[in-house]
């Protein structure tokens, strides 16, 4: 027996009938209220000591790699939320992936333009941050226009 009876025990999977676009979005936003929650914790945040508001002056690094402040994290948290949201409909979902990824690469850019030791670099990002953000973008595009296109 094939399809949804194929197991008389199997559990109903909520994924089943939402559009690839939708679950894709959904998942992003997972992901950035996961990021954005991590960079408060200490042991996966080094330096959570030094965390501060914003600007390149924290010394919170999430993974030991990424720099991040207070403000980075609240950025992370409020795009999942947002995100969440759009993932309700299907034309959220694609908003919230392409107009994200677009915002991801403009932080790509202000990354790359921003002196990292300035007052002006005030999310704080540094090199690994500017080439996530890249890969942020690109990625989170690539599933807006992939995922969202009609089936034939």
């Amino acid at each position: 027996m094939v399809g949804p009876m194929a197991h008389s025990r199997a559990r109903h999977n909520p994924a089943d009938g939402r559009p690839p676009v939708r679950r894709a979005a959904g998942t992003v936003a997972v992901l950035f209220l996961l990021i954005g929650l991590l960079g408060f914790v200490p042991g996966i945040t080094s330096g959570a000591s030094d965390l501060r508001f914003a600007g390149h002056g924290s010394g919170a690094y999430l993974f030991g790699v990424f720099q991040v402040s207070v403000l980075h994290n609240l950025v992370h948290l409020l795009f999942g939320v947002a995100g969440l949201a759009l993932a309700r409909t299907v034309g959220g979902a694609r908003a919230f992936l392409v107009g994200g990824g677009a915002v991801y690469l403009v932080l790509w850019l202000y990354g790359l333009a921003v002196d990292h030791d300035t007052g002006a670099n005030v999310l704080p990002v540094n090199d690994a941050d500017d080439w996530l953000h890249l890969g942020l973008g690109v990625g989170m595009i690539a599933l807006g226009v992939l995922t969202g296109r009609a089936r034939p």
